[in-house]
């Protein structure tokens, strides 16, 4: 099954960032925030995957076409350019089969999409979509499983936000009591994690924008949302970026499936 990463935007909100770089390659450790959320998807078994491209496209095949070199020893013979990997088979080596798909600079999330969907096999009842930026610990084949058995078009992942503000906490006679740092709320928002059925792709041809069609979806009762309550966080600000760094170097960073 197609899993589409829509890699395209500029990021403007991330600008100390995504000046030099698109926002899916912004690092976290020492790997761009796309490629753990390949790893997400390809811990589940699912690692065919589609790049929505648009900003900086170059940027991200590059990365790819050379990730080779990068990650392994290797000997050149300047004279022909022949080239000898050094790669020592290892346990949680990525197995990825990427298209790389230019989607254009101003396109909108649903023309990307759809700018996708000759990629995506006739024969394949369903496809996946996310976005760049966000990474959680939702289980992917019970999020395919809740959507097979609604039988509707579409499901999204619905995940509690976290308060950009902390919170105060108030006594009734209006005594301050505490606080609390940006808790998570009770809310459920699109965590941008989503399965359609292949006929949607048609759609997305009509609607430039994916939550026009997600809106028109939702009046016509053929979208579900799959509750998600574990860990979700999407990188919008370099201070998120900051803190998702931050949990990526403790002891046990929720997203990280993978061995």
């Amino acid at each position: 099954m197609k899993v589409i990463i829509l890699c395209g935007g500029a990021g403007t909100r991330l600008k100390e960032e995504t000046e030099f770089k698109p926002k899916p390659m912004v690092l976290v450790g020492n790997q761009p925030i796309v490629w753990h959320i390949m790893k997400i998807y390809s811990s589940y078994g699912y690692n065919d995957f589609i790049l929505a491209l648009g900003y900086k496209a170059n940027y991200i095949k590059d990365f790819f076409l050379n990730q080779k070199a990068f990650t392994s020893d290797f000997t050149i013979e300047t004279k022909n350019h022949k080239t000898t990997y050094h790669i020592k088979k290892q346990r949680g080596t990525d197995d990825f089969k990427i298209t790389f798909v230019d989607t254009g600079l101003e396109s909108l999330p649903g023309e990307r999409i759809f700018r996708c969907s000759k990629y995506v096999p006739t024969n394949d009842p369903y496809f996946m979509v996310t976005y760049g930026d966000g990474v959680t610990n939702l289980n992917m084949k019970e999020l395919l499983r809740f959507h097979k058995k609604n039988k509707r078009l579409g499901t999204i992942t619905g995940v509690h936000p976290r308060s950009k503000y902390g919170h105060i906490k108030i006594s009734v006679d209006n005594a301050v009591t505490g606080f609390q740092e940006k808790p998570t709320l009770s809310d459920w928002v699109n965590g941008g994690y989503m399965v359609f059925n292949r006929s949607v792709l048609r759609k997305f041809k009509d609607y430039n924008s994916e939550i026009e069609l997600l809106t028109k979806m939702a009046e016509e009762k053929t979208l579900s949302v799959y509750k998600h309550s574990g860990f979700w966080f999407a990188v919008d600000t370099y201070k998120e970026l900051e803190d998702l760094n931050k949990i990526w170097n403790s002891d046990n960073p929720p997203w990280k499936l993978w061995p």
